[in-house]
């Protein structure tokens, strides 16, 4: 069966893309931590990131220090945490979260995000990734 993280990749669910190529996509979670908590996902559908091909891995790491960047410069911040916990979906997943202390990366404050502020979020994230190039 499909991971629902296939299935926005297939449209069969919403998701409000920050990135795409032919290896991975960054969208943003329906339950953010804090506002810009972005997803960076490979198209494949690997359970572990310790299972992941090095290449991949390599560059999933990339994506993520250019969307980390570009969230950078729209967010004040005092950092954009990165973490790999990925036992609510069997399918390998980088979290990016806009934070000021080790709170910020708590899963107890995620709450659902409207349609409406996450397209705006995005908006605002691909522009920023297509500033800095």
């Amino acid at each position: 069966m499909a991971s629902v993280f296939t299935l926005i990749m297939q449209g069969k669910l919403p998701g409000h893309f920050v990135w795409e190529d032919d290896r991975a996509v960054a969208f943003l979670t329906i339950q953010p931590i804090r506002e810009g908590h972005v997803l960076v996902v490979p198209r494949e559908e690997i359970d572990q990131w310790s299972d992941l091909p090095v290449e991949l891995a390599e560059h999933l790491m990339s994506v993520s220090h250019k969307i980390a960047n570009a969230m950078k410069s729209i967010f004040p911040v005092k950092r954009i945490g990165l973490m790999i916990a990925g036992l609510e979906v069997p399918h390998t997943h980088i979290h990016l979260v806009p934070m000021d202390s080790m709170d910020d990366l708590s899963f107890a404050f995620a709450k659902n995000a409207e349609q409406s502020e996450l397209a705006a979020t995005a908006e605002k994230i691909r522009a920023a990734i297509k500033k800095l190039g």
